[in-house]
């Protein structure tokens, strides 16, 4: 989801039109995906049912203790229990460690020491962060949030982190900039993607969020998780929360953000602009054109298809603070 002249978004400039090899070689991907199930979606239903007995080599992958932070009280409360911390860190989308949800071992592969944070583009105070900065520089606090994934699950998580604005703040706009786009750490010899045509896609993993949707109270950068260090297969050292939106809009392993003036491409979008919009906020009577968005699987013990179910709540709960962006 990012003008001095803003165009529909059937206007768009044609520096941003899809590539001919990329959209021939995404077609192919999505082939390929679907021989595996029903594309991203078949992934959540495939690896080994979720125990609550952890192995010591993943609890060796929550990070370290964190201590310098405070509990935002609004936020501390996001009406359903805080997902099992073994489920959630063993059930995540990284594609560029692999496609099924068991990548968590993959991931540590991330080198992320030493780190740098580009900000640049159209802003007053361009910035460059490094780890200490994404730890110090911005006071820390906990927010529990929902997480909704386009693929139909969800859970609940502890982030720590700091808000968006803070950042805004930080390097100042211009007046011209109206969208930021995200961009995610990318080493072919070391994130070499799913067993599938990885080739000629839109790598690095980018997204993209209109500016006023990064000002908003509920934008959030994470830099940890429950009361840790980000581990690296949440997107470690930091990454980006937006809870009213499906998880694919949250980049992870974040290393340059850029301000602009026009809306950029993204990851999704660009390898299937019908089924991953750009603005991709959580709607229950807008389906996913493969399957409906009306409901979700929490996260939990045994079979994903076993999970208790509920109805998906417009904005995943979160409209008092983000309907007016829309209306």
């Amino acid at each position: 989801m990012s003008f001095i002249h803003i165009r529909p978004n059937w206007q768009l400039p044609e520096k941003l039109a899809t590539p001919k090899a990329v959209y021939l070689n995404r077609r192919r991907f999505l082939k390929n995906l679907a021989g595996v199930g029903l594309g991203i979606a078949a992934t959540s239903c495939t690896g080994r049912p979720l125990t609550a007995e952890g192995t010591e080599e993943l609890t060796s992958t929550f990070g370290e203790p964190l201590d310098n932070f405070r509990a935002n009280p609004a936020f501390a409360d996001a009406g359903r229990p805080v997902t099992n911390q073994l489920f959630a860190s063993r059930y995540n989308n990284f594609y560029e460690f692999g496609l099924t949800k068991n990548i968590w071992a993959n991931a540590q592969k991330l080198p992320i020491d030493p780190w740098k944070l580009e900000v640049s583009g159209l802003v007053k105070n361009p910035k460059t962060y490094d780890l200490d900065d994404l730890y110090r520089k911005f006071p820390l606090e906990e927010r529990v949030y929902r997480f909704r994934c386009v693929e139909a699950w969800a859970m609940v998580v502890p982030w720590l982190g700091f808000p968006m604005h803070k950042v805004l703040e930080d390097v100042e706009p211009t007046a011209a900039a109206k969208f930021v786009r995200f961009e995610s750490f990318y080493d072919e010899n070391i994130t070499e993607g799913p067993a599938v045509s990885f080739s000629n896609l839109p790598w690095p993993y980018h997204e993209g969020l209109r500016i006023d949707e990064m000002a908003n109270e509920l934008a959030f950068f994470a830099v940890g998780i429950y009361g840790r260090t980000m581990p690296k297969q949440h997107g470690a050292p930091i990454r980006m929360v937006v809870p009213w939106k499906y998880g694919f809009k949250g980049a992870k392993s974040i290393v340059k953000i850029e301000f602009m003036a026009e809306q950029p491409a993204t990851y999704w979008n660009t390898i299937s602009p019908n089924e991953y919009k750009f603005e991709a906020n959580v709607e229950p009577d807008v389906p996913h054109p493969r399957w409906s968005q009306r409901r979700e699987r929490l996260i939990g013990s045994g079979e994903a298809w076993d999970w208790e179910k509920q109805d998906t709540l417009i904005y995943n709960g979160y409209g008092e603070y983000v309907t007016d962006l829309y209306a």
